[in-house]
């Protein structure tokens, strides 16, 4: 597996584990096969495992840092915290006051098992409290020894600059794919001129890209995903053209439409490390082999004509959660 350097020290696999749905927002949960998968992930030389506070309200922490327990020094954990859910699961609010910045790290390294986060992400900008705050206290985490590196997630280029004023920004995480460019107008080159690392999740377009969800009903009752207007109605039925395009590509290329999504995010620059999420060692190692899949700038522009920007229907979020990104 490639590495590649995050703000040009932090050192990464090319490409992550995002371990969000092995506890919440999917279906079909299975604790010992997400144990499973962390660790066979490492086997297959992913270092990079994302997780948050809020992902089953601190369950997937807590499943990660078991996963990892006696291999932590071949891993790289990133965790999240400023999205505040209650314990039964509902959301409270975005919260980035210095003291809760503390309070929150204390609470992840608990539940990791580990006594330093390698990457510490505010996982959305509080609007109620200045960033300088928030950076300032995720600073001093920093001096403590508690957390290495600092990243931000969904944050406007203004945002960025003023955070990374205050204490240099490691990496940036944004949802970044096929069908999710928006980054490259003005938040990717941002980071690119402040030299920070950019972390592309849902680099599968939550799973639709795979060209496995055919139909609404594909997706389980209690799936987050039917949620979200791009999976539904008239859009679910665009934005499988967009997918039928990529599966033609895939097929003369010899490889399945996930590798070719993931193996043209890998082919926008040595400074972007993609999180693709998986709770199933099948899928992983799927994932995995993208990494393989290299492309000549003929096929990429192809793949670029067929998922312009703007190729895909309906917003990433409902409303309320578009609120919350690019602050």
């Amino acid at each position: 597996m490639e590495k590649r350097k995050l703000g040009g020290k932090l050192e990464v696999s090319a490409l992550g584990l995002g371990c969000m749905g092995m506890s919440d927002f999917y279906a079909g949960r299975d604790e010992e096969e997400a144990v499973r998968t962390v660790r066979r992930a490492l086997e297959l030389g992913v270092t990079f495992f994302d997780t948050a506070d809020m992902y089953g309200v601190g369950r997937n922490e807590e499943l990660v840092g078991r996963a990892l327990k006696g291999r932590r020094q071949e891993a790289v954990i990133a965790t999240k915290f400023g999205n505040v859910r209650s314990e039964d699961g509902k959301f409270l609010g975005i919260n980035g006051r210095p003291e809760y910045v503390k309070s929150a790290c204390e609470a992840s390294l608990r539940r990791l098992g580990v006594d330093c986060i390698d990457l510490y992400y505010q996982h959305r900008v509080d609007p109620n409290t200045p960033i300088e705050e928030t950076v300032g206290a995720m600073a001093e985490l920093v001096s403590e020894g508690k957390v290495r590196y600092l990243g931000l997630s969904e944050a406007a280029p203004a945002t960025i600059r003023r955070a990374h004023a205050v204490h240099p920004i490691t990496a940036l995480q944004t949802e970044y794919s096929l069908w999710s460019r928006d980054v490259e107008d003005e938040i990717l080159p941002a980071c690119r001129e402040l030299g920070i690392g950019f972390v592309p999740y849902s680099p599968l377009g939550r799973g639709f890209l795979t060209g496995q969800i055919r139909r609404f009903e594909d997706l389980a009752e209690d799936d987050y995903r039917r949620n979200s207007p791009r999976f539904q109605g008239e859009n679910f039925a665009k934005n499988l053209e967009l997918v039928r395009r990529i599966e033609e590509i895939a097929q003369e290329k010899g490889c399945t439409p996930s590798q070719l999504a993931l193996a043209w995010l890998l082919a926008q620059g040595d400074d972007i490390a993609p999180i693709p999420g998986t709770k199933r060692r099948t899928l992983l190692e799927e994932n995995v082999r993208a990494a393989g899949v290299k492309l000549t700038k003929e096929e990429t522009a192809r793949i670029e004509e067929a998922a312009p920007k703007g190729a895909a229907v309906g917003t990433r979020y409902p409303e309320a959660g578009m609120k919350g990104v690019n602050l």
